[in-house]
C-alpha cells in the first residue's frame, strides 16, 4: 500500500496546529454594529493552541461514506476554521475497504443569533483535499499507460463547497454547541468534464453530503 500522500497529509496536520502557536488574538468583544453576530474567539495560550477546537462527523461529499475527525477554529469571529477527517469506503463500494484522509479549510463569514440557544451561518465556503490509500490508485500516472493517457491523479482530489450551518447552543462543562450542515461540493474532475461533455447534468457534477460539528468548551 502506497501511504506517500497519507504521510504529505499527515505532515500538514502537525505543522497546522504549530502555526496556532504565532497567533496573538485577544478576546474580541461584541461590537455594536454586529451584535447579530455573537462569535468570540477564545484565545488559547502557548501549546495549548494546539488543542482541538471541535470534533466533526460528515457523511459523503467524496471523503468516503462517512468521515469523522477534529479541527482548529480562529480569528477574531472564529471565521477559519481547520479540519482533518478520516473516512473509509466499505468493500462493496470498491475492491476492498478502503481508508481516506482529508484536510479540510473553512471559510464562515457570517453567524446570526435568533435567542441565547439558536444561531444560523447561511452561508460558509472553502476547499478540502482528500486521498484514498489503496495499490489501485495513483498520484502519478503509471508506466503501464501512454503517455498523458491520464492526465490527472487518482488518489488525490482537491474539492471546493458551499454549506449551511444551524447551531444549537449548550455551553455547558464539555460543549459548547452542536452544529448539524449541509453541503454541496465538487472536484476538478467533474468541473472539466462537465465543460467538455454537455449531456452531464448538474447532478453528475456536484456532490451533496451532510454532518455534525460539536464545539469544544473553551475557558478563557
Amino acid at each position: 500500500m502506497n501511504w506517500s500522500i497519507f504521510k504529505y497529509l499527515l505532515t500538514l496536520l502537525l505543522a497546522f496546529p504549530v502555526s496556532l502557536l504565532a497567533i496573538t488574538d485577544e478576546p474580541q468583544e461584541v461590537s455594536d454594529t454586529k451584535r447579530w453576530d455573537k462569535r468570540i474567539h477564545l484565545r488559547y495560550e502557548g501549546w495549548e493552541r494546539m488543542k482541538p477546537t471541535h470534533v466533526k462527523m460528515q457523511y459523503a461529499g467524496g471523503m468516503g461514506v462517512l468521515s469523522t475527525g477534529v479541527g482548529w477554529d480562529y480569528g477574531k469571529r472564529r471565521q477559519w476554521e481547520t479540519d482533518v477527517l478520516l473516512g473509509y469506503l466499505p468493500a462493496k463500494y470498491a475492491s476492498d475497504f478502503l481508508l481516506t484522509l482529508t484536510v479540510k479549510q473553512n471559510y464562515i463569514p457570517w453567524s446570526m443569533s435568533f435567542d441565547k440557544h439558536w444561531a444560523l451561518e447561511p452561508f460558509y465556503c472553502g476547499m478540502y483535499l482528500t486521498t484514498i490509500a489503496g495499490e489501485e490508485f495513483w498520484e502519478k500516472e503509471p508506466g503501464r499507460y501512454p503517455n498523458r493517457y491520464y492526465n490527472f491523479s487518482t488518489k488525490i482530489r482537491p474539492y471546493i463547497f458551499i454549506g449551511q450551518r444551524m447551531n444549537f447552543n449548550l455551553k455547558n462543562s464539555i460543549v459548547q454547541h452542536i452544529s448539524l450542515f449541509y453541503e454541496v461540493s465538487t472536484c476538478e474532475l467533474y468541473i472539466i468534464s462537465k465543460a467538455t461533455n454537455r449531456s452531464l447534468t448538474m447532478r453528475d457534477v456536484l456532490r451533496f453530503s451532510f454532518g455534525a460539528k460539536v464545539q469544544l468548551f473553551k475557558n478563557k
